[in-house]
């Protein structure tokens, strides 16, 4: 059950998202929270950076670990609109993340238990796991993103 401010975390994800398809970029949004207050945000940016690393959660995680001046942010929850993909999910764990609250399932990558749960797995640190919250509202801004996408556009060469 998600609480009424995990939806508003989790709205502000949404938002980020939006903002990556606007740019071209698949939409997924995160924000880290710490005590109620947003200390990291981010949005895929992978197509304009060039680079596999540039996903939503890496860099909230990485905005995070700066403003709060270390890697360990066990005080901390993640919110994203998309399940984890497996580097993500590794990150979530290195970073002692204590709670991942995400929106859509990603049957083809996620890793908080579409294709496997490494968050179940023995490792040194396990977060708390609540998928599927907004989930329609996540999944619907992901569908109207590839299908326009795979549309025939009358600039684009085939």
């Amino acid at each position: 059950m998600m609480e009424t401010t995990d939806a508003v975390f989790l709205q502000h994800a949404l938002e980020l998202a939006r903002k990556a398809a606007a740019a071209g970029e698949t939409p997924v949004g995160a924000v880290v929270v710490r005590r109620g207050e947003i200390v990291g945000e981010g949005r895929n940016r992978r197509e304009q950076g060039k680079n596999a690393l540039l996903h939503a959660e890496m860099e909230a995680i990485d905005a995070a670990c700066k403003r709060l001046g270390g890697w360990r942010l066990w005080e901390c929850d993640l919110y994203v609109t998309l399940e984890p993909c497996p580097m993500c999910a590794g990150a979530i764990i290195n970073a002692r993340i204590r709670r991942v609250i995400f929106g859509a399932r990603d049957p083809k990558a996620g890793c908080a238990g579409s294709v496997i749960d490494l968050f179940a797995l023995p490792f040194n640190h396990r977060p708390t796991v609540t998928g599927g919250c907004l989930e329609a509202e996540c999944a619907a801004e992901l569908t109207a993103f590839f299908q326009n996408l795979r549309a025939p556009h009358p600039n684009r060469t085939q």
